[in-house]
């Protein structure tokens, strides 16, 4: 079934400045900021001219000339028996809530779409070492729906390393963490099932768990963590099955959560009965140290952790762990099935490599991600002097406040800049975060201080000229 919004809470979203003059023109750039923003999401059926005519006390031509110009734009399609369908182009970093790299026609774009870096040095050290270890596997099918078991005695040293006794035979290696998520949800989650996850957090992981057709309960999340109070309140209440949770250097907002707060939040998930699920994507992107903090499953016998190689090697390793308490690995080994067989060996034999050369995220990573954060929050001091922002131990991410001004229009303002950024409300669960947007620090300083000069025309443009003069912008092949 086609999802539709109605005239009257699009009114609402749409706001006072919808119809500033031309009033077509800001009606056209609002409905592209909602949508660019994760408000209305991608595929919306639209009201009719005539239902939003009335809602918003316009006239009929105006809105009529507002689509006709959503439609120019590729924004709207009139489909047979399902009216106006809204829509984000494919081309766009903006197409719905999940987090997908651009596809990159401009070489000159950035795209900070997703929280991934390039390579690290010694990568093709560990391709070459793979492929010379590679003949040993090729009499067997390829499959290795547990993963090789080299490989997983690796993760699980890492897990001793940091204070949580594990062995291999905990250790389920997927296809990335996003897929590890999913494999948990079918073999634990059913519909209908609630499941508790923090507002902001990563949206990919929404839809992950989305799929399984489980109800979201939220707990605020900002730069010092969960509100452990209202978390406490909503897992009193009862009736979650799981609760997703990312304690080290949380995506988007940054937090660590230190000992005594994980502490109590695992007393919590223990007295509810609450399985938890942590993400452990980016643990080890610790760039500043500091006191060290628990793996949660030292607190949490029974939580499962997600890992990946994406965010502490390289994106290009489609590679992901799940650690499992013992007692649950035949459960989900019977739900892999039914997703995928296994992982690409080769790839499992370069992260085997990667991971006896180095043991943790290479050294000169770190170095290299510490000096794009900092070259980038002093871009944004000088740049957008008004923003909001804290600056992480950790992680791979600046969760920007600008302020009362749409971060929509600005992400959509952006794109037209050769700058992809994802707003706020695609982090968000059940709406808010209107002004915030999240910028990875994930390149070189230099492009990271491009990308904020970028960020900061595209405010200049929407405060300047509203809503609207994004579907003027977009007319006129705005660059900067």
């Amino acid at each position: 079934m086609t999802p539709s919004i109605s005239a009257v809470r699009l009114g609402r979203l749409l706001g006072e400045d919808a119809l500033a003059r031309p009033a077509y023109r800001s009606l056209a750039g609002a409905i592209m900021a909602l949508l660019a923003d994760g408000r209305i999401p991608s595929g919306t059926r639209l009201p009719s001219e005539r239902e939003l005519t009335a809602a918003l006390g316009c006239s009929r031509t105006t809105v009529t000339n507002a689509y006709a110009v959503l439609a120019e734009r590729g924004y709207l399609a009139a489909r047979r028996g399902s009216g106006s369908i809204a829509r984000v182009p494919s081309k766009s970093a903006s197409a719905g809530r999940v987090l997908t790299p651009a596809i990159r026609l401009d070489p000159d774009a950035i795209d900070l779409t997703c929280a991934a870096t390039r390579a690290p040095e010694g990568i093709l050290d560990a391709f070459a070492a793979a492929l010379a270890e590679l003949p040993g596997y090729l009499s067997d099918n390829g499959y290795a729906p547990v993963g090789l078991l080299d490989l997983r005695s690796a993760i699980a040293d890492r897990y001793r390393q940091r204070g949580l006794p594990t062995s291999p035979d905990q250790i389920l290696v997927t296809s990335g963490a996003v897929a590890g998520l999913a494999i948990v949800s079918r073999a634990l989650l059913t519909a209908g099932d609630q499941v508790i996850v923090e507002s902001p957090t990563y949206p990919n992981a929404l839809e992950a768990l989305g799929r399984s057709g489980t109800r979201t309960l939220t707990i605020p999340v900002d730069a010092t963590g969960p509100d452990l109070d209202e978390t406490e309140r909503v897992l009193r209440a009862g009736g979650a099955r799981a609760a997703y949770l990312i304690p080290d250097f949380h995506n988007p907002t940054g937090a660590l959560l230190d000992d005594s707060d994980r502490e109590r939040l695992a007393r919590a998930l223990r007295r509810s009965g609450t399985i938890p699920l942590i993400d452990e994507t980016v643990a080890e992107v610790d760039l500043d140290g500091g006191p060290a903090v628990r793996p949660f499953g030292v607190l949490a016998p029974d939580a499962i952790a997600l890992g990946s190689a994406a965010k502490s090697f390289w994106g290009g390793l489609r590679i992901g762990w799940i650690r499992v308490p013992g007692a649950l690995a035949g459960r989900l080994l019977d739900a892999r099935a039914t997703l995928d067989l296994g992982a690409p060996i080769l790839e499992q034999l370069v992260l085997t490599h990667l991971l006896r050369t180095h043991g943790g995220m290479p050294i000169g990573r770190l170095a290299e991600l510490r000096a794009a954060r900092d070259a980038t929050s002093a871009a944004l001091r000088e740049r957008l002097p008004d923003a909001r922002f804290v600056v992480p131990r950790g992680g791979l991410n600046l969760w920007v406040d600008l302020g009362e001004i749409s971060a929509g229009a600005v992400a959509l303002a952006a794109e037209r800049l050769g700058l992809q950024i994802a707003a706020g409300p695609r982090f968000a669960p059940s709406g808010g975060f209107e002004h915030h947007v999240r910028i990875p620090y994930v390149a070189d300083p230099d492009v990271m201080a491009t990308a904020v000069e970028r960020l900061g025309a595209a405010v200049d443009h929407v405060r300047a000229h509203g809503v609207a003069g994004i579907t003027t912008a977009a007319a006129h092949g705005f660059v900067a």
